[in-house]
């Protein structure tokens, strides 16, 4: 009797334990979610209250606009709803430097502009608009002063532009000119015996090169030559007028580096004064006319271009249409490339729209595959009967794939220093059979109805007659790009050869074959649409429309690409380019090489 007791209480006392644990970890839970909901709900009222407190008084008179551009500069960065540089988040829009550039001019509020930049994260054509609209600036009569403790060659261009460039005693101005650092992964491919079969119409047509060589072609060398020199001229000319020296001085200086030292780059004339941060500031001050011991108000591009006013659209409009990132087949929500049907979705818009009566087409794309830059193309040439002018802006590259959707414009305005061109095809199929085997003892065997139905799996080397028919729909690729770009620019399909074979050009060199009209800026071809479409008065709409700060940190969530990013550093640039051979499928239209321009 006194067993089955001690039985039942111990049993008792065990679902007693159960609920209890039961019981307080729902409550856990519950508190938890507490917790949570009262933190997220405090971070929310933070930035609907940074939000509201943007308005235009929130910059004090007499402020200098302060320009450091060594973060990362994009096409257009994510808008953000508050400063969040003090949160590690630097990405700059080459859109909001541009604008706030512009408006500062007729700020009665911003005296001058402080260019404080060792570098700048950006490409050459980039580079160029910043410059340019610097220079317009000067204009409005404003100071522009620039310091830094040494300067890159990207930040002493744009710092060239100012009234006076100081330089630290023991800094250095470091000019180096251009090269071309093109990765080769043939050695790699040939490790894990990985196969890769290409075809391609095109003498310069070089992507396809760093799975097939361990070095330049030659006639990808010559190219890079030129292409160099072009980018070269135009950097060494802006910097040798602004600082008044020759442009060979200025080659004598960069090859021999005597800007590594900061008394040589000061007696050959690239900076005005050797001086300290604190002698820059005190400049500065006189300028403003203002006390010693007072503090300079200086406005970051982030705080600046969140007190300027939003234009509502209203009556005619200019449509800009970004194009930025390589060109894909079908749709992603991947806002960093181009996906054919999201793109069409966001031009139709705009072209459909009745007060939309001109589109800029900024595009900044080294291309991709051929089939989708076709059909992007045919949306173009449904815009132009509709009625529309299209007027293409090219960025830092507008080339192959990005050629092709700019050739059908009504006007192409490139900088001089754009990359462009590159009209030809390729295809590359590679087969994973042998480094299966060799790495992991994994053999394929396959069974089929027809001779050719494992075509393009991955899984085995093509034979001649599948290389043939690779061959045949290059050529019919090729052919129909050189037919786009022939009506486009009216030039026959021979002239279009000629200056095709894949090759690239700089926009300075472009202008002169007839691939662009026009050498300048997005606001240049703005004006042009509007020239075009007979329409003073208009106002700018933006397409597609930038993501949120939620979608940003949505997406940042499952941003396996910037983790790899992070994790792989320098290394991230190889992963690149063994993942592009993933992801070409069908024939390509694609920028022929993957470069780091230094």
């Amino acid at each position: 009797m006194n067993n089955e007791n001690q039985t039942t209480c111990k049993t008792e006392s065990r679902g007693r334990k159960f609920w209890r644990i039961v019981l307080g970890s729902m409550v856990g839970f519950v508190l938890a979610m507490i917790v949570i909901s009262i933190f997220y709900t405090l971070f929310m009222l933070g930035i609907i209250a940074s939000v509201a407190s943007k308005d235009t008084t929130s910059i004090k008179n007499n402020s200098v606009l302060k320009l450091n551009l060594d973060q990362s500069i994009t096409e257009r960065a994510i808008d953000m709803p508050f400063d969040m540089s003090s949160y590690g988040y630097d990405q700059m829009g080459l859109n909001d430097i541009l604008a706030a550039i512009k408006h500062a001019a007729g700020d009665s509020k911003i005296k001058g502009i402080y260019i404080n930049s060792a570098n700048a994260a950006a490409s050459p054509a980039s580079l160029k608009e910043i410059h340019d609209a610097l220079v317009e600036f000067k204009k409005s009569g404003k100071f522009i002063y620039a310091y830094s403790d040494s300067y890159h060659q990207n930040g002493y261009y744009l710092a060239t532009v100012a009234d006076s460039v100081l330089l630290n005693p023991t800094g250095s101005v470091d000019l180096r000119g251009y090269a071309f650092q093109i990765m080769f992964y043939k050695g790699l491919l040939d490790k894990f015996k990985v196969d890769v079969q290409v075809v391609r119409h095109g003498q310069f047509k070089s992507a396809v090169e760093p799975y097939l060589l361990d070095k330049m072609s030659e006639a990808n060398r010559t190219q890079m030559n030129v292409l160099g020199q072009t980018l070269w001229t135009t950097l060494a000319n802006d910097i040798a007028a602004a600082r008044k020296i020759s442009v060979d001085t200025l080659n004598q200086i960069t090859n021999q580096m005597t800007g590594f030292m900061a008394e040589n780059a000061y007696s050959q004339k690239l900076v005005d004064r050797l001086a300290y941060a604190s002698d820059a500031e005190a400049s500065l001050r006189k300028k403003l006319n203002i006390s010693d011991d007072e503090d300079i108000n200086f406005v970051s591009i982030s705080k600046y271009k969140s007190s300027i006013p939003e234009e509502k659209a209203k009556g005619d409009r200019i449509a800009v249409v970004y194009a930025v990132g390589s060109i894909y087949d079908g749709k992603n929500s991947d806002s960093q490339n181009i996906y054919s049907e999201n793109f069409i979705k966001t031009f139709r818009k705009a072209y459909k729209s009745d007060d939309v009566k001109a589109i800029v087409l900024r595009i900044n794309s080294p291309g991709g595959s051929a089939l989708a830059s076709e059909n992007i193309w045919h949306e173009i040439e449904a815009a132009k009967k509709a009625g529309k002018i299209i007027v293409t802006s090219m960025g830092d590259y507008a080339a192959s794939g990005g050629y092709y959707i700019a050739c059908n414009s009504d006007y192409i305005i490139a900088q001089p220093n754009t990359l462009t061109g590159s009209i030809g095809v390729f295809g590359m199929i590679p087969s994973f059979q042998n480094a299966l085997k060799a790495n992991l003892g994994i053999t394929i065997d396959v069974a089929k109805t027809h001779d050719h139905s494992d075509f393009g799996t991955g899984m085995r080397t093509l034979d001649q007659s599948e290389l043939d028919v690779m061959q045949q729909s290059v050529e019919s690729t090729y052919g129909t790009f050189m037919t786009r770009v022939a009506n486009g620019r009216k030039m026959t399909v021979a002239q279009v050869d000629s200056i095709g074979q894949g090759r690239v050009w700089a926009g300075a060199d472009a202008i002169k074959i007839g691939l662009v009209d026009q050498l300048g800026s997005i606001d240049d071809a703005i004006n042009k649409a509007a020239e075009l479409a007979g329409i003073s008065k208009y106002s700018l709409e933006y397409y597609p429309k930038q993501q949120t700060f939620f979608e940003l940190i949505f997406d940042s969530m499952n941003d396996t690409e910037s983790r790899l990013a992070s994790r792989l550093g320098h290394l991230y640039f190889t992963y690149q380019g063994l993942e592009q051979i993933v992801r070409m499928e069908g024939v390509q239209a694609r920028l022929p090489f993957e470069l780091t321009i230094q």
